[in-house]
């Protein structure tokens, strides 16, 4: 008789990511969520200038400093968007002072109602917009360079239209002009609470991050964006409309780019054509500080809230603890390469075994 050999004892299979996941303490967990870090980075700013500058205590400081966070985190969210969906717009500081000199010269020099100008300017931030992504869509070339060449152009328009127009570097004073007061509720007005004045922008800016994560998590074009940000060739195979999705982006950042515009133009009432130039670098390195990774596919709208308000803080904070504005920039060239090694640091050890 043959005799059956007996059953071979295997061992269990190994845990799967999942598992390990699971068994990962809370506080490694919590550090593998890309805001986390900047929100620990943003917690220490405030404890650090809360301690050094007695100014900075004060409910006018902070008021100030969120709006001037405000006027930066408008821009970055859309920015952040873009880098998730794995692309760059160097032109979006100059397309903000695009949009504000539209405004105010269709405006003026046409003696038309200042929404007149508002229209037209939307129009023309969105087109700056697609123009970018469709270039960039149509003809594979890094995004860095289309932008880098819309830059030039806008930069060199602004300046030279400008003077062309109005004779002058700077745009006329729109105030006198009928809507301006409608236009500046909208943009520019201010509310106080609890004898504190702020900014209108701070509330725009808070709507704005709570509609950026809302469609992120949980809206089907959101999946869109991080598919094409992490692999387009895949996403595109799975039926994921690259082309439309990196096109909707870039206008994304146009938009933005005219609503601070028109923010500044209603705040002052004029704009200077050479305004702009470095503050793409500033948008970008918010959404990278709030941890969207340069090469796409990862991030959040939440991150780049609180990475704006760091600049905000820092801007601010170094002139109300009295020290030299001139280390400003270095204090940010800092910052952000520190906030980047944490976030690779804190992304490592979230998912090391």
């Amino acid at each position: 008789m043959s005799r059956q050999a007996p059953p071979a004892v295997t061992s269990p299979p190994a845990p799967g990511p999942e598992r390990r996941a699971a068994r990962r303490p809370l506080a490694l967990r919590l550090l593998a969520r890309s805001e986390v870090g900047v929100l620990l980075g943003a917690a220490a700013v405030f404890v650090f200038f809360f301690a050094v500058a007695p100014t900075f205590r004060t409910g006018a400081a902070m008021a100030t400093v969120l709006y001037q966070s405000s006027t930066i985190g408008i821009m970055a969210l859309p920015v952040a968007l873009l880098m998730i969906g794995g692309e760059f717009d160097l032109s979006a500081g100059v397309a903000v002072v695009t949009s504000a000199l539209t405004a105010s010269m269709v405006s003026y020099q046409l003696t038309m109602n200042v929404w007149v100008g508002v229209v037209v300017s939307l129009v023309v931030a969105l087109a700056v917009g697609a123009f970018n992504g469709w270039m960039t869509v149509r003809t594979g070339l890094p995004s860095f360079l289309i932008t880098l060449g819309t830059f030039l152009g806008l930069q060199g328009v602004n300046l030279a239209v400008t003077k062309l127009i109005t004779g002058n570097v700077a745009t006329d004073d729109i105030s006198d002009m009928e809507g301006f007061g409608q236009a500046k509720a909208v943009f520019a007005s201010s509310f106080t609470v609890g004898g504190v004045r702020f900014r209108v922008t701070v509330l725009w800016w808070l709507l704005f991050a709570a509609l950026a994560t809302w469609v992120l998590l949980r809206t089907r074009y959101g999946n869109w964006v991080f598919a094409v940000g992490g692999d387009q060739d895949s996403a595109r195979a799975v039926g994921v409309p690259v082309r439309f999705t990196k096109i909707s982006l870039f206008m994304l950042v146009g938009f933005g780019a005219w609503f601070v515009g028109m923010h500044q133009l209603f705040a002052f009432t004029t704009v200077q054509s050479g305004e702009g130039v470095g503050q793409e670098l500033i948008y970008i390195a918010a959404a990278v500080i709030g941890g969207c990774l340069l090469t796409g596919g990862h991030g959040s709208a939440i991150g780049p809230v609180f990475g704006a308000f760091m600049f905000g803080m820092v801007s601010l904070g170094i002139v109300y603890a009295g020290w030299n504005p001139d280390w400003f920039k270095a204090f940010l060239g800092v910052m952000l390469l520190g906030a980047t090694l944490v976030n690779l640091w804190v992304r490592t050890s979230a998912t090391r075994r």
